[in-house]
């Protein structure tokens, strides 16, 4: 039975003065306790102690308040920090020769070319967070299986750089390109960008947020390769440096309880909280650690403090009272800033604000307390969380460092709400750097902003490339060396060259018989990636599920409740797929770790991402832009595609943008294929440019959910003519079969359209028109050929103009007659081409928002019916001269179109 606390004493009826000095012996007393228990028994034991008095007083109903932040100190106590293993002289010294570089790279750059931008004040505050990390913990290539992945903080990149030139891995010369990549030499990059220096930067991270997202899935891929058998077993860490105004993008915390479900030991989070963003204090009137350590704690994440610096141990360590603790949690950020920004005397003035706190700096002078550093810039206190952090099993690790913005750069920048923004500091001020970092430069050095590097052999290049060589080589480096895949051969996808006979399939359905025939094959099965948000019944993908299985690190530690059906839920350690759950972000970054797999971790996986087409390009574009700008490689599947197929689900479902939106990708090929064959020949060949021909281009394939007949490839020539054209965005699908009829026409189509475009042609033959019908497959395509042939005829006017593939295929000569095109998507698409023909193409296409309706009624309401496809048509050869308009008002009536109801942008 639970003991009974005993009767309370009278202490209400006592005198208040009286009241508050027995509080005060009682209070010395249980902390005397606790700290005979810390001493004798251990830490552990006081934790045990305090848990067992917190559950006893819960029980009978003391009003404890919960907390999910700790006391605004350092986790890791002085007395439980490790020996730092490194030599702490010549990396002062190192940081201080790349604090100098990134400055003078940075402001050297805005003299040359006024305006040209760069941070100083980010790296200013990460550089010991960073060169820790570089000296003893960021694995390389080298390390093979163990390498670790590092996401930078995308403004610290002049900081990155200024090392890898104290590297030798930059010559001054592409130093003083920083921001000017097109002077004839090899430029920097304003931030982590792959496309622009392929053998160097791995991840895009300064779209803020998306570092974070990327991270958590990034470490989550690499447990799912290991636990498939696809790679060793390993220590890799995944590090990635973020910034606490970053934290405020929703991706950066959307995936954190997501990162601890997983357990993902193999994550750690280092949080630069320099307490400011762009415009000021991040929480000036709170503290953002404190909240931080509460929303990462509360997602069950470890959560590691590094707050105070060495200097202030030596003052918590007489403070017997607690005094100096008690005033930290009365601190807000926004003064914290002000004893940053203003110095000892600030500090003495405000925060020591009491006798007591007074005492406990007594004969310090105002130098002595500017030396009460921030954790963050205390390198055996930053060591000691990256160890703890590395050390640590069972979940993801946050580590939040309390650091200075612009760190060192005198009163122009250091912690001054204008940090973020400055790109110079004066003669002056470069001095004082100077003379603050104990560099070797005399005053003409320093105004002409000279990098320093010391010599080969010298004690710091020693030591500098040693812990390099040590730790396997130099971080950030991307190197693709992965084995090319054994494809299928031809006859693998014949198949589908075959069409469905009389069996009437979707194209989503299609492309999931492909995905699931492509599983099967011996040599490339393993490498396929299959990713879904949380919709593959809607996709039709359920009957994958039993066999190759949903991932789970878990494995399945229940019976399903469909587990007697066929196609029962079944969870599994080695799973294939990637449900991801109602998260488009969270399955993206999914699909960003696969497809940046072979050259991360030298595996060639091949993702297939299927999702609502709606939730892409619209929900996650930023996403797909940085897919590209990392040179990422796969599949991006839009199932329910177009405007008018999803039947019913209205304005915010049905897509009719994705593919004007994933146009501005340049590395982005898109498709909206119509036929099973199609997609049979943008898979096939997609593989293999991708993964054997190493072609950086990744694919946007839209397909949609409505059943019809898949008719098989034309047979009146070769499969590899058809299989080109499809590839280009055109081919012919169908002759007209009307002979010698005078008013022609070429229809158009794509995707979803093909049917009112094929009902069209013969709705067609009744007014005498013949039309043959081509398949567009892709705009983008079509039209990047034929802005490639003007440019190309623009710069060589004396040469034979060329002629691009789109105007090959619609000249009069080869098609003749007018040209009508009919799209489920904006008419935009399909209206580029305009310019680049013999005759203008008359577009038809969904522009305007989505309703609730039946297709029919759909189609009709955005005008690509097969009724509108012909008015097109007339209307065309009207304008061409072929026709009077009193047979096109003839057509309208007998169509029974409303000549006088508003667009559909209008409705």
């Amino acid at each position: 039975m639970t003991p009974q606390p005993p009767a309370r004493p009278p202490r209400a009826d006592l005198p208040a003065q009286e009241r508050e000095k027995l509080n005060q012996v009682e209070t010395q007393e249980w902390l005397d306790s606790l700290a005979y228990v810390l001493a004798n028994a251990g830490h552990k034991r006081a934790a045990e102690l305090l848990e067992d008095l917190d559950h006893y007083a819960y029980f009978h109903g003391a009003p404890i308040e919960f907390k999910q932040a700790t006391p605004y100190i350092n986790t890791i106590s002085a007395e439980d920090q490790p020996e730092y293993p490194g030599d702490a002289e010549l990396e002062r010294k190192i940081r201080n020769i790349n604090r100098w570089n990134a400055v003078a790279m940075v402001i050297k750059a805005n003299k040359n070319s006024d305006g040209i931008g760069g941070h100083l004040s980010t790296y200013a505050s990460a550089a010991e967070l960073l060169e820790v990390g570089f000296n003893h913990f960021f694995r390389g290539h080298g390390a093979d299986g163990d390498r670790d992945l590092v996401f930078f903080q995308g403004h610290s990149a002049p900081g990155i750089y200024a090392r890898s030139f104290l590297e030798g891995r930059f010559d001054e010369q592409r130093m003083n390109n920083y921001r000017r990549e097109l002077q004839g030499t090899p430029g920097l990059s304003s931030y982590p960008h792959a496309y622009l220096m392929p053998d160097y930067w791995e991840f895009s991270t300064v779209s803020m947020g998306l570092g974070p997202m990327q991270a958590i899935y990034q470490a989550r891929f690499i447990k799912y390769l290991e636990n498939r058998g696809l790679k060793k077993p390993s220590n890799a860490k995944v590090w990635a440096f973020l910034g606490d105004g970053e934290m405020d993008e929703p991706e950066s915390v959307g995936g954190i309880r997501f990162a601890a479900y997983e357990n993902l030991d193999n994550l750690i989070f280092v949080l630069n909280a320099n307490l400011q963003r762009l415009d000021g204090p991040v929480r000036a009137n709170s503290k953002v650690i404190q909240d931080f350590e509460a929303f990462f704690r509360g997602a069950n994440w470890n959560v590691i403090k590094v707050i105070w610096d060495s200097k202030w141990d030596e003052l918590l360590q007489k403070d017997y009272n607690g005094l100096i603790v008690k005033r930290f949690e009365l601190l807000v950020d926004g003064e914290s800033q002000r004893y940053a920004a203003f110095g000892g005397k600030e500090l003495r003035e405000k925060f020591f604000n009491t006798p007591e706190l007074q005492a406990l700096i007594e004969g310090w002078s105002d130098a002595d307390l500017e030396l009460l550093n921030r954790g963050g810039h205390d390198i055996n206190k930053v060591y000691a969380a990256y160890k703890a952090a590395f050390d640590h099993q069972g979940s993801p690790t946050v580590i939040i460092a309390r650091t200075v913005k612009g760190y060192g750069l005198g009163e122009t920048a250091q912690a001054r709400n204008v940090a973020h923004q400055v790109k110079k500091l004066d003669f002056s001020n470069l001095k004082q750097l100077r003379d603050l970092l104990e560099l070797p430069l005399n005053d003409e050095q320093v105004e002409h902003l000279e990098f320093y590097r010391p010599a080969e052999g010298s004690p710091e290049m020693k030591y500098l490339l040693e812990r390099r060589e040590k730790l396997g080589g130099f971080v950030p480096q991307r190197v693709v060396d992965y084995p090319h895949p054994t494809l299928p051969e031809g006859e693998f996808y014949e198949e589908f060259a075959k069409g469905s006979g009389e069996r009437k399939v979707s194209t989503t359905m299609a492309a999931v018989t492909i995905l699931s025939k492509l599983l099967r094959d011996k040599e490339i099965g393993k490498y396929i990636v299959p990713i879904v948000p949380d919709e593959a019944r809607t996709f039709g993908m359920d009957a994958l599920v039993p066999r190759i299985g949903i991932y789970s690190p878990r494995g399945q530690t229940y019976t399903p409740v469909d587990s007697g059906t066929l196609m029962y839920y079944k969870e599994a350690k080695d799973g294939q797929m990637l449900e991801e759950g109602i998260t488009e972000a969270g399955a993206m970054a999914s699909w960003m770790a696969a497809g940046t797999s072979y050259y991360v971790h030298g595996i060639p996986t091949i993702p297939f991402y299927v999702y609502y087409s709606m939730f892409g390009m619209q929900r996650i574009g930023d996403m797909v832009w940085a897919a590209g700008d990392m040179l990422a490689r796969g599949f991006l599947l839009g199932a329910t595609a177009g405007r008018t197929t999803l039947a019913g689900e209205g304005l915010q479902h049905q897509d009719g943008n994705s593919h004007l939106q994933a146009y501005v990708v340049p590395n982005l090929r898109t498709y909206d294929p119509a036929f099973a064959y199609e997609l049979a020949v943008i898979f096939e060949q997609g593989i293999k440019r991708m993964y054997v021909d190493g072609i950086n281009e990744f694919y946007y394939v839209t397909i949609d959910n409505e059943n019809e007949v898949q008719p098989p490839m034309p047979a009146d020539r070769p499969h590899s003519e058809i299989a080109d054209g499809i590839m280009k965005g055109l081919y012919r699908f169908q002759r007209s079969e009307m002979q010698g009829a005078k008013l022609r026409a070429q229809l158009l189509a794509s995707g979803p359209a093909m049917g009112a475009a094929q009902e069209a042609v013969k709705m067609l033959e009744s007014y005498g028109v013949a039309a043959d019908l081509w398949s567009a497959t892709s705009y983008k395509e079509l039209h990047q050929d034929a802005l490639a042939v003007q440019r190309w005829n623009m710069l060589h006017p004396q040469e034979t103009p060329r002629v691009s593939y789109v105007a090959q295929q619609l000249s009069t000569e080869n098609a003749p007659g007018v040209l009508v095109s009919v799209s489920d998507y904006v008419k935009l698409g399909a209206d580029g081409l305009n310019g680049h023909l013999d005759r203008k193409l008359w577009t038809l296409g969904t522009d305007g928002y989505g309703r609730s309706e039946a297709r029919e009624e759909l189609r009709d309401f955005f005008e690509v019916d097969a009724k509108h496809v012909v008015l097109a048509t007339l209307y065309a050869l009207q304008r061409d001269g072929q026709l009077g308009g009193d047979v096109v008002a003839k057509a309208i009536a007998d169509l029974k179109i409303d000549p006088e109801r508003a667009a559909p942008t209008l409705r």
